[in-house]
């Protein structure tokens, strides 16, 4: 059984208060009300041929405590020598309609950090986003240039064989820790939304 898991909770700062109008201020909502994570989609496209694309995907229709088990695919293997041109999304599938997350990370980009781990190959990524492509849920840009990890891109080496690529959501994280900029998770902290890996190849 794989022993990686799918934490289903994202945490949405949005749901922490109830508006201080409220006739009943002596019960308000729970703070950091969950919201469920189903899917997660990484797609890999090559930089230089954009017909050669590799899709990661995780889809867990009832969340991390429900009884179905969750059902991982990646589809493409990677080339040898190649950089792709990385990007995620996030969704909670259980919605009518589908409720897109990755929105609601971005509008949190401050407080989100995605992180790509792998020995493998020597395999390396690099993020090509941060907080100022993105606006909170006033739409106010954000200023910091921490990244946030919704793309990125990935480069191989000329040595082929089997990879596996963990990916990590971390929420309410230390941006400013040493490392956590350049992709190192040690000093990060926080809280996992999402900690899966996805098995692959390059070819």
């Amino acid at each position: 059984m794989n022993t990686n898991k799918f934490l289903t909770m994202l945490a949405i700062s949005g749901t922490l208060f109830i508006s201080s109008c409220s006739d009943d201020d002596d019960n308000p909502d729970p703070a950091n009300e969950g919201e469920l994570i189903t899917t997660m989609t990484v797609t890999l496209t090559n930089s230089t041929d954009t017909s050669d694309t590799v899709v990661m995907r995780f889809f867990d229709e009832d969340g991390e405590n429900g009884p179905t088990e969750p059902t991982p695919t990646v589809t493409g293997t990677l080339k040898a020598s190649t950089t792709y041109n990385g990007s995620v999304a996030v969704l909670n599938e259980s919605e009518d309609p589908v409720e897109i997350v990755t929105e609601e990370i971005q509008e949190e980009a401050d407080e989100h950090q995605f992180f790509f781990i792998t020995d493998d190959l020597g395999i390396t990524t690099a993020y090509t986003d941060n907080e100022s492509n993105y606006e909170n849920a006033e739409g106010v840009a954000f200023t910091s240039t921490n990244p946030v990890g919704l793309t990125f891109t990935l480069t191989t080496t000329d040595t082929t064989g089997d990879v596996a690529l963990r990916v990590v959501l971390r929420h309410e994280l230390d941006k400013d820790a040493s490392g956590v900029a350049e992709g190192n998770i040690a000093n990060a902290g926080g809280s996992p939304d999402i900690d899966w890996t996805f098995n692959t190849s390059v070819e």
